[in-house]
């Protein structure tokens, strides 16, 4: 419904959080078109979600404690990572 508005800023909130990993990716593939041109923020827990993000803000305890690009932030070693690798454990 957000979409068919038009809106300058769209606000994803868990958009993926209850979908298995194919229709996550059909998903993404379709927001990847519909963010273009507009800001978009993402609320997801789903790290995947947020792979192709121009800048994700990683927050801990109420406080953010990471700022970056996902390579970036993987690089890092920091908290984005540890979550990065216990969400792959988890696929395993």
């Amino acid at each position: 419904r957000a979409i068919l508005t038009d809106p300058r800023l769209l606000i994803l909130d868990e958009a993926t959080s209850a979908v298995d990993n194919e229709t996550e990716r059909e998903i993404q593939a379709a927001l990847d078109n519909l963010v273009q041109g507009r800001t978009t923020i993402a609320i997801a827990h789903r790290l995947s979600t947020l792979r192709n993000a121009d800048r994700i803000v990683v927050m801990e305890h109420g406080a953010i404690v990471e700022i970056g690009k996902h390579d970036d932030l993987l690089a890092r070693g920091g908290v984005y990572t540890r979550l990065h690798q216990a969400q792959l454990a988890v696929m395993r």
